[in-house]
C-alpha cells in the first residue's frame, strides 16, 4: 500500500497527518502506526492523526489520534490544532472549525499560522502538598519547581507515570514547571505513549495554566507557557467548581508532504 501523508508541528510537537475520509488506513493496525512514527525506521513523529468524516452532521471532520507507540490515545491539544491547519489546507474549513475527538466536541479558529482550540471544561483539580493533578482531555501531573533545566525528564517522568498512584489508570503525563513571572511559566513535559520528553504538549500546558491559577501562583486568566519548542498561551474563565471557556493558542505549521510504501 502506498500511503500519502503530511507532517505538521505545533511548537515542536510533530504529527503525521493522514486524510482518512476514504478509510484507507485501518485504525486497528497498531504495528503500522508505531512503525510510521518511528524516527529511525519510519517517518518519525510524536503521534499520528487521522482526519475522518464525522458521524455528527454539525462537525466539519473527526479526529482520531494515536500515540507514537501505536495505541489510540486520549486528547492531544497540539495535535488538534495541527489537524485544524491540515483541514484548512484540504479546503474542508476556512477560518473556523468544529470537530469531534475522543473527549468530545471541540471548536477552533485559525488565522494565518495561529490556531486556537477550545478545550474541554475542567471541573476538578486535585491539589496535593507537592503536586496537582487534573484532566484536560488527557491526565496531567503538575510539579512546580525552581529549576527544570537540570531535571532528567525521561527518568523522573517515567517514575511518576508508572507509579502505583497512576498505574491502574494507564499512567499519566508529567509536567515540570518553573514560574517565570506572574503570568508566564516554563514547562517541560514527559508524555505517556511517547515515553519521553516532547518539545511541547498542548493538554500539558493547558493543565499547567489551570494548576497555576488553582494554586494561586497566578491571578491572570491568560497565561503564557514557554516550552522547549516555543510559546503557547492558554486563557480561561474560572467557574464555581473549576474552569470553562478554555482556549489553547499557538502556531501550527506544515512541514512536508510525502509518500511511503507500507
Amino acid at each position: 500500500m502506498k500511503l500519502t501523508f503530511y507532517k505538521y508541528q505545533g511548537t515542536g510537537n510533530d504529527f503525521i497527518m493522514i486524510d482518512n475520509r476514504d478509510k484507507t488506513l485501518s485504525k486497528n493496525d497498531t504495528k503500522l502506526v508505531n512503525k510510521l512514527c518511528d524516527r529511525k525506521f519510519g517517518i518519525g513523529a510524536d503521534g499520528l492523526i487521522l482526519l475522518e468524516n464525522s458521524e455528527d452532521t454539525q462537525d466539519d471532520f473527526k479526529m482520531v489520534y494515536f500515540n507514537a507507540d501505536g495505541n489510540e490515545s486520549s486528547m492531544c491539544g497540539n495535535g488538534g490544532r495541527c489537524l485544524v491547519a491540515f483541514a484548512k489546507f484540504l479546503g474542508i474549513i476556512e477560518g473556523s472549525a468544529r470537530f469531534t475527538a475522543i473527549d468530545g466536541v471541540h471548536e477552533a479558529t485559525i488565522q494565518d499560522s495561529i490556531v486556537s482550540l477550545k478545550m474541554q471544561d475542567v471541573n476538578h483539580v486535585s491539589e496535593q502538598e507537592d503536586f496537582l493533578f487534573l484532566d484536560t482531555g488527557s491526565p496531567h501531573h503538575v510539579i512546580f519547581t525552581d529549576n527544570i533545566k537540570d531535571i532528567d525528564i525521561k527518568k523522573e517522568g517515567a517514575e511518576i507515570r508508572y507509579s502505583d498512584r497512576y498505574l491502574k489508570n494507564k499512567g499519566t503525563n508529567v509536567n515540570f514547571v518553573k514560574p517565570v513571572s506572574e503570568d508566564t511559566f516554563s514547562v517541560r513535559t514527559y508524555e505517556r505513549g511517547v515515553e519521553d520528553e516532547t518539545l511541547s504538549c498542548g493538554t500539558g500546558v493547558t493543565a499547567v495554566a489551570l494548576a497555576a491559577f488553582k494554586s494561586t501562583r497566578t491571578s491572570s486568566n491568560e497565561v503564557k507557557l514557554n516550552t522547549p519548542g516555543g510559546e503557547l498561551s492558554v486563557k480561561f474563565e474560572k467557574t464555581k467548581n473549576g474552569f470553562s471557556d478554555v482556549w489553547l493558542s499557538g502556531p501550527a505549521t506544515f512541514v512536508f508532504k510525502g509518500e511511503i510504501v507500507c
